[in-house]
């Protein structure tokens, strides 16, 4: 059995069901990029990653277009009220508040930038949980691996066998394995028992009571 002192928490998908306003945000770019969206579920798939990876890998959209997708993207997003179409999943409070009072430490690593993230943990009053904040940038920091290895140096954890990821979609499982860290897939975001599964999670949990049980004695078995 494990002992975990750091838990770091993804946040789109795992803290709070943000695909809304993400889901819009997108359509808004797509849209003023000159394409169309005629399927909106197919951009489920935005939850989570990278804008980078987004735009660039899974839209094909050349470096130029990329980053002013990404532009008009945290225009609908931070300006126009993207980041409000958002709501916290049930029992979220009560896991960050279960863990807390046990001592553990936790963390947000997110690939989100930190103007979105400060604004959606300040809305929500969900700050009060966290020990630190680590979120991405697009210069120093734009992978899921450089956020957690920036809150390993901000955080001192010299030791990276007391920390666990939580998180919903597969760039938060292979970020933990890449930094050797052991994960916490969770069923009620926007990745699927499969894409965890393949991604390499170590425990997968299909709601937060589940995660304080996994963090705390360790209660339920691997991914398989």
């Amino acid at each position: 059995m494990k002992h975990y002192t750091y838990v770091f928490f993804d946040l789109d998908g795992t803290l709070t069901d943000s695909g809304p306003g993400i889901m819009n945000g997108f359509v808004y770019a797509i849209e003023k990029m000159g394409g169309t969206v005629t399927d909106r579920e197919s951009l489920r798939i935005f939850v989570g990653p990278p804008l980078k990876v987004s735009f660039g890998r899974i839209l094909g959209y050349s470096p130029e277009d990329t980053e002013k997708a990404i532009r008009l993207y945290r225009k609908y997003y931070n300006e126009m009220g993207g980041v409000f179409e958002n709501s916290v999943y049930p029992g979220v409070e009560t896991m960050l508040s279960a863990l807390k009072q046990a001592g553990k430490k936790l963390i947000i690593v997110t690939s989100k930038s930190a103007v979105g993230t400060n604004t959606v943990l300040d809305h929500f009053n969900l700050r009060k949980y966290f020990e630190f904040v680590a979120t991405a940038d697009d210069r120093d920091r734009p992978r899921k691996a450089d956020v957690i290895r920036y809150a390993f140096e901000a955080c001192g954890i010299d030791d990276i066998s007391q920390a666990v990821m939580v998180g919903d979609r597969e760039n938060d499982i292979s970020a933990a394995k890449e930094t050797g860290i052991d994960s916490i897939g969770v069923l009620y975001g926007y990745g699927d028992k499969d894409e965890l599964k393949e991604a390499g999670a170590t425990y997968l949990a299909k709601d937060p009571g589940e995660v304080v049980n996994l963090v705390l004695d360790q209660g339920f078995v691997s991914s398989d």
